[in-house]
């Protein structure tokens, strides 16, 4: 009689369990050494029981065939992430072409230009857009000029301030040279006046002496001195 079918499941009896981890073991170290020789592959084993127990087979230096895994696992990782990512560039590349090959039509199309192939509601769309445009330009062009209208105004405000401190400063400017003006008119009269008050005080001042004199003079010609005046 052959074997029945073995079925794939935990085996609850421990005994039979272990009896069976120590045959399978065996075997599956033994399929490794064969293997290696007839194959000359590199193989590397490890296997954990289920009370942590640590059995291995290497058919070279087991650090080193773990480092190849390594290795050889980076290597695929990322030469698949290279082939995703040359996928997702090349979509993007032909998204980006569509865009732009319709980007250059609905250009075209705004300058009057390649219209024959388009439809009544194409064109219906066109000329609302064009009339979008339109209208969306005159109000920023409309923003514009009020803005450099009260650009405008700010200077001509400015403009004012500045011209009526210049304004102040003539006018303090003409004062103090009216004011200077003015105290040279008056010191030149009070020196014309203290000049004029001098003549007038030099010449009573002679007139008295005369006087005096010519009264000496009559009393000494009465006296008959050889009738001079003294």
């Amino acid at each position: 009689m052959g074997r029945g079918r073995v079925v794939l499941e935990r085996i609850e009896n421990k005994i039979n369990r272990q009896v069976t981890f120590s045959k399978r073991r065996n075997g599956l170290l033994k399929k490794a050494y064969e293997l290696s020789v007839l194959c000359d592959a590199e193989i590397a084993l490890i296997i954990f029981s289920s009370r942590g127990k640590l059995f291995q087979y290497s058919s070279s230096d087991l650090n080193r065939t773990i480092e190849r895994y390594r290795q050889s696992c980076y290597v695929s990782h990322a030469h698949e992430l290279v082939e995703q990512e040359s996928q997702n560039l090349y979509q993007e590349l032909l998204r980006l072409k569509v865009n732009h090959e319709s980007l250059e039509r609905t250009q075209r199309h705004l300058l009057g230009e390649d219209l024959e192939p388009l439809n009544i509601k194409e064109l219906h769309n066109l000329e609302k857009q064009l009339d979008k445009t339109l209208t969306q330009a005159r109000q920023r062009k409309t923003q514009k000029m009020m803005e450099r209208v009260d650009e405008l105004r700010k200077k001509e405000h400015e403009l004012e301030e500045v011209n009526k401190q210049l304004k102040y400063k003539l006018q303090e400017i003409y004062e103090r040279s009216q004011t200077v003006e003015d105290v040279e008119v008056q010191s030149a009269a009070n020196q014309r006046s203290l000049q004029i008050w001098q003549g007038q005080k030099e010449d009573n001042s002679k007139g008295k002496e005369i006087d005096t004199r010519t009264q000496g003079g009559q009393i000494i010609h009465n006296n008959n001195i050889n009738g001079w005046l003294i």
